[in-house]
């Protein structure tokens, strides 16, 4: 038991002991030069990469809380009409995605009856829908039989009925059970221009909820009567809310005319990077703009942006109506993104630890270099006993940790 006892307390006073380890001077220049060359390679991309530039005594919030207001005005003519917000702008709620209509195909007064087909769907064989009898329609007509790869029955105005009817006269096409007339949705209109000189108001409110640090797009400084006089521009007027689209347009180096006429998403950007250890009026957002449809600019298939929208009537009898508009616009599209950093101890010293690790490292590669390459019978000095000589035929292990601060030559290098 007293043995027991014994080897217990012994046990913990080995536990808590320090020991320490007498360091070796290695009296070479190559060695010297490596390390301290090394190490102030380490310290310098600490510095300057890890701290300075990417703030890595920060902690970042990237979890942006955004709410986008959006308001267009303009007026336009379009056949012969005024067109004004109402006529032009969808949804009309104003949120971060909106349109501009630029062109439209209308057909009006459209029931629900049978008609023939006048959409030619051009193969490398015929013109499909046009027929000469019924029997060329029976392809076309809706039934569980249908197999593929066929023409889609729906790739037409309505459902085909497999009859061959008058068109014209001098063509028959498929019947179809629909909203007749059918569409001619290819026929040439000219875009409403005066899209170009629109203006659009963006209202852009942001949140770091890790920080609970609110901001909005408009300044401090900014008055009424600046909102109603500026225009955005990259040069003396970058945190004007109000947009010109043509600048928008112009700003993401596309054309107006050719998205006037085939239509086009456009990404406006708004870019919030605060560094919250600054005065709250550093912390003011970034604009950019780009066509987010960029890849369908260069297909022939379906290139452009348009989409169908109807308005329902009802007749005296009870008939239901309709006029169908085919719209070609112009879609915004407002992304917010952005992070926001404040000073913090944890990754300050996470990162100094790191620092501090790596400059120790580069005491151990000299150490196996040394070994590998440089070690041979010569004399260490040792600083615990300077004044006494011991040979050694070989490197021992390298100091992980060395100050940096130590009085001794640029060519000396200390192991173990």
């Amino acid at each position: 038991s007293k043995q027991c006892r014994h080897m217990m307390w012994s046990c913990i006073t080995d536990f808590f002991t320090y020991e320490t380890t007498k360091s070796v001077v290695v009296k070479s220049w190559t060695i010297g030069i490596i390390n301290r060359v090394v190490q102030l390679l380490i310290i310098t991309y600490f510095i300057g990469w890890v701290f300075l530039h990417e703030k890595a005594y920060q902690i970042r919030d990237t979890a942006i809380e955004s709410s986008v207001m959006t308001k267009v005005k303009g007026f336009g003519i379009y056949n012969n009409r005024v067109m004004d917000v109402a006529d032009y702008v969808t949804p009309p709620q104003g949120g971060s995605m909106f349109c501009i209509i630029t062109k439209l195909i209308t057909t009006e007064n459209q029931v629900q009856s049978y008609c023939p087909e006048v959409r030619y769907i051009n193969t490398s064989s015929n013109l499909l829908f046009i027929c000469n009898t019924s029997m060329s329609c029976n392809t076309f007509s809706f039934s569980p039989l249908f197999s593929f790869p066929l023409p889609r029955p729906f790739s037409s105005s309505g459902v085909p009925t497999g009859r061959c009817v008058r068109f014209n006269d001098t063509m028959k096409t498929c019947e179809i059970r629909g909203w007749c007339p059918a569409e001619i949705d290819y026929l040439k209109t000219e875009p409403m221009m005066e899209v170009e000189n629109f203006t659009i108001f963006i209202k852009n409110s942001i949140r770091f909820p890790l920080f609970n640090y609110t901001k909005g797009n408009f300044l401090p400084t900014i008055t009424q009567n600046y909102i109603r006089t500026c225009n955005f521009d990259m040069v003396n007027h970058t945190y004007c809310p109000i947009f010109r689209v043509g600048d928008v347009i112009r700003y993401a180096q596309q054309n107006f005319t050719t998205l006037a006429h085939k239509g086009g998403v456009i990404g406006i950007k708004i870019g919030w990077m605060c560094d919250l250890d600054k005065a709250d009026d550093q912390c003011n957002p970034s604009y950019s703009f780009t066509r987010l449809d960029a890849a369908s600019e260069k297909n022939a298939v379906s290139p452009g942006y348009n989409f169908r929208f109807a308005k329902y009537y009802k007749m005296d009898n009870g008939t239901d109506y309709r006029t169908l508009v085919k719209a070609f616009a112009i879609r915004f599209d407002v992304l917010v993104n952005g992070n926001a950093g404040k000073f913090n101890m944890i990754p300050t010293l996470i990162n100094m630890v790191a620092a501090f690790t790596s400059v120790g490292v580069v005491s151990f590669a000299c150490g196996s270099i040394w070994n590998s390459f440089w070690a041979r019978p010569k004399t260490f000095y040792s600083r615990a006993n300077p004044g006494s000589h011991t040979l050694k035929w070989k490197g021992t292990l390298i100091v992980v940790f060395q100050h940096l601060t130590l009085n001794i030559g640029p060519w000396e290098y200390r192991t173990l």
